[in-house]
C-alpha cells in the first residue's frame, strides 16, 4: 500500500462514496463519468476532499455549506498549490460550481456579496466556529497567498479584492469561495470546477443527509487506516533498504 505522493496521481478518479448514490443517465453521474482521468480523489475529512491530478493539488472543505440546506448563499474554503514543473495564474472566471441538476454557476460578484453583506458575515462566523483542516498540501507548499477574490471592509485582512492570483511549487494559496444558488442549496452532489491551463479541475462535494453523513464518517476512518497502513510500510521499506 502506497501513501498518497506525487507518484500517485496517474491513478484513476476514486469516487467510491458517489457510486451507491447516483442513478445511471442522471446529470452528476454524467459529470462524475466525465471527471479527469489523471485526478486522484481522498477523504481526509467528514466534509474535506481532497483532489490532485499531474499539475495541482486542491483541498476543499464544506462543512458551513452542508448545513446551509435551503439558503441562498454557498461558500466553500479551499486551499491549493501546484507540483514542481508548474506554475500558473488563475482568475475569478476560472471557478464556478455545477449543481446536483448539472446547471453551472459562477462566482457571486464583489457587487452582490456587498449587497447581501449580513447573510455572508453570518456564513463567515459560523466556518469560523467550526473549520476543517485543509493542511493536506505537499511538504514544499510553505509560502502563504490569499485567494482573494471577495473583500469585506469590515475585515481588514479581507480589505483588498483581487481579480486573479499566481501559485508555484511552494505557494500555499487559500480562501474562501461564494455563489448565489438561485433556488437554495439542496441535498445532492455538486462540483466545484477550476480551469486550470491544460485541463478542468473536478471536486466533488455532497451536500449531505444524516445517514450519508454517517457514511462519509465511515469512509474518513477508512482513509485513515489506510494511511497509517501505509506509513508503517513506506517505514518499513525504507529500513530494508538501508
Amino acid at each position: 500500500m502506497k501513501i498518497y505522493s506525487r507518484p500517485q496521481l496517474k491513478m484513476l478518479v476514486v469516487m467510491a462514496c458517489a457510486a451507491a448514490t447516483l442513478l445511471p443517465g442522471s446529470p452528476a453521474a454524467a459529470q462524475e463519468a466525465n471527471a479527469e482521468s489523471k485526478a486522484h480523489l481522498s477523504f481526509p475529512g467528514e466534509y474535506v476532499r481532497r483532489v490532485a491530478n499531474d499539475e495541482a493539488v486542491v483541498n476543499l472543505g464544506y462543512r458551513t455549506a452542508n448545513g446551509s440546506v435551503g439558503q441562498e448563499w454557498l461558500m466553500v474554503e479551499i486551499s491549493m498549490t501546484v507540483f514542481p514543473g508548474h506554475n500558473m495564474t488563475l482568475k475569478r472566471d476560472d471557478f464556478w460550481l455545477t449543481t446536483p441538476e448539472g446547471n453551472r454557476i459562477d462566482l457571486a460578484t464583489q457587487e452582490e456579496f456587498n449587497k447581501s453583506s449580513g447573510s455572508v458575515r453570518a456564513l463567515d462566523a459560523r466556518a469560523n466556529i467550526s473549520r476543517d483542516s485543509l493542511n493536506y498540501l505537499p511538504p514544499q507548499a510553505n509560502m502563504p497567498c490569499r485567494i482573494g477574490f471577495f473583500s469585506d471592509p469590515s475585515t481588514p485582512a479581507r480589505g483588498l479584492t483581487f481579480t486573479q492570483f499566481s501559485m508555484n511549487p511552494d505557494s500555499a494559496c487559500g480562501g474562501r469561495l461564494y455563489w448565489v444558488v438561485p433556488d437554495g442549496i439542496e441535498y445532492g452532489r455538486y462540483f466545484l470546477n477550476i480551469q486550470l491551463p491544460d485541463q478542468v479541475m473536478k471536486v466533488p462535494f455532497k451536500i449531505m443527509t444524516k445517514d450519508e453523513l454517517k457514511e462519509a464518517k465511515a469512509k474518513v476512518k477508512e482513509w485513515e487506516k489506510e494511511q497509517k497502513a501505509a506509513k508503517k510500510a513506506a517505514k518499513k521499506a525504507a529500513k530494508e533498504q538501508k
